[in-house]
């Protein structure tokens, strides 16, 4: 399994600002943000993979998963 496949990686469209916004819960502060939603995916994945080599870089420990916590099943008894 790969790493980031321990972390929740989240693409929404925000109607403030017109555009998806990707981001990775407990892992990355901000995120990024696109027109197309698949493509916004990749670029996080990309970011989550930069943010990974920087935690080992300067020999951190990752923050704990946030995969596998059924985030989308929770957010449905939100509303």
């Amino acid at each position: 399994m790969n790493e980031s496949a321990r972390y929740a990686k989240i693409v929404e469209w925000s109607d403030e600002d017109q555009c998806y916004v990707g981001s990775a819960p407990g892992l990355i502060f901000g995120g990024c943000h696109g027109s197309d939603e698949k493509a916004l995916f990749e670029e996080l994945c990309d970011i989550v993979e930069e943010a990974f080599a920087l935690y080992h870089k300067d020999s951190r420990p990752l923050p704990p998963p946030t995969a596998g916590r059924d985030f989308a099943n929770k957010m449905q008894n939100v509303a």
